[in-house]
């Protein structure tokens, strides 16, 4: 298995890579869009869900629905049989060492939010320091301020060049022996850039100091390998990689688990109540107080088996000729400025048009059946950055295709020619 580093190289030879067979497999792309085959280029919002997905969740509900853990029927058994199947699956997905290293949550968010919480919080003093980059999602800047009002602490910003890339010069300079934990998108949801994180996290390491891993828009592009990035957490959410929405991953490296406590109280995170002790339970149900989404869980399963039958290794190598590709087109369209053109990027093309508000042209090429997304993309600063209010958005995905990227070319040309 290629290290994630390597798999985020450029990509410099073409697989075959049958997007025909690929496309077959997702039922929502069978259908038209105002008069028009549906175009799906929102995948950095949330990605489609691959017809064996659908099903598991369809047998959960109709075959298999029960709670989990406590009870010793039939029912219950496979339930809770098909649960911890799907977090073997994830384990191994991302090399984690073992099962208790992976805990579920709603999404990224949740885990970033449980960090902050029960890591952080728990040990940053007044006046210590929190580094984060410019280019995060609201998901990994808001937490962090909320622990700096709590405790004292500031939140120290590394800033971007012009391309979208993270300076690292300027990442070097700020790890002092103030800064007590970093936090890194890997792959920014609205320039596409890829982060260097595993020099990132490497350097942070001979400061000693920890480091959370945003992989949200990175497990669904290539492989990743925690044992191999040496990161203290990664997040990610499971309706990004094809898996149902309200379900996400914490990993965390065991010997933080052990010391940080319970994000909230309830069943299935204990040992033993009484009114004068709890014991809290063993790693990973320690995390993950009440009824679960099960049946997220298990889908979430799937979408893993669906991403190791297709073979990540070929998804990278096809979304990186598809990108070359959609970068080159759009260019033509007169007036059109891209936003993000950083060296390593992953299948995002941002762009603005002359005098005309994303919202208008998202508008416009919706009625070609093409669906974008446009606004801040839930990245505030980033615009502020680019001295942008919004940008039009477009994120491919394994089941994309050139004609595609050609439509929708073809449709930024029409809303440009509406609006002048």
């Amino acid at each position: 298995m290629k290290a994630a580093a390597e798999m985020y190289a450029p990509a410099t030879s073409r697989r075959s890579f049958d997007v025909e067979r690929v496309r077959a497999d997702f039922p929502i792309l069978n259908q038209t869009v105002n008069g028009k085959p549906l175009i799906y280029l929102d995948n950095a919002a949330t990605s489609q869900k691959p017809a064996k997905v659908i099903e598991a969740l369809r047998r959960y509900y109709r075959e298999e629905n029960s709670n989990i853990h406590r009870g010793v029927h039939f029912l219950s058994q496979k339930a809770t049989g098909e649960y911890e199947g799907a977090r073997k699956k994830l384990c191994s997905f991302i090399n984690a060492r073992s099962t208790g290293e992976i805990i579920y949550v709603r999404g990224a968010t949740e885990a970033i939010n449980l960090v902050a919480h029960s890591f952080v919080q728990e040990q940053i003093k007044p006046g210590e320091e929190i580094v984060i980059s410019e280019m995060e999602h609201h998901s990994n800047i808001v937490p962090w301020q909320i622990v700096c009002e709590k405790t004292g602490a500031k939140l120290k910003v590394v800033p971007i060049n012009d391309k979208g890339e993270i300076i690292l010069e300027e990442y070097e300079k700020m790890l002092t022996p103030k800064v007590k934990f970093v936090s890194i998108v890997y792959i920014s949801n609205s320039l596409g850039t890829v982060n260097p994180v595993k020099q990132m996290i490497e350097m942070a390491h001979e400061q000693d100091i920890p480091v959370l891993i945003d992989g949200a828009q990175a497990v669904s592009h290539a492989r990743v390998d925690v044992q191999d990035l040496d990161c203290d957490f990664f997040v990610f959410s499971g309706h990004k990689m094809f898996g149902p929405t309200g379900i996400g991953v914490l990993y965390g490296k065991q010997e933080h688990l052990e010391k940080m406590p319970p994000y909230q109280g309830g069943g299935d995170m204990i040992k033993s109540v009484t009114f004068e002790k709890t014991i809290y339970n063993e790693l990973p149900y320690k995390f993950e107080a009440g009824t679960p989404n099960i049946a997220g869980a298990i889908g979430l399963g799937y979408a893993v088996d669906y991403l190791n039958d297709i073979n990540l290794d070929d998804v990278y190598i096809y979304e990186q000729d598809l990108l070359a590709y959609a970068t080159e087109a759009v260019k033509k369209v007169d007036g059109l400025r891209i936003i993000g053109t950083a060296r390593h990027k992953t299948a995002v093309v941002s762009f603005m048009l002359e005098d005309v508000h994303p919202h208008d042209i998202g508008t416009i090429i919706d009625s070609e059946g093409v669906a974008i997304r446009t606004g801040h993309h839930c990245t505030q600063p980033v615009m502020q950055r680019f001295g942008v209010p919004a940008t039009a958005r477009a994120s491919f995905a394994l089941y994309n295709t050139r004609d595609e990227v050609d439509a929708l070319v073809q449709s930024i040309n029409k809303a440009k020619k509406v609006f002048q």
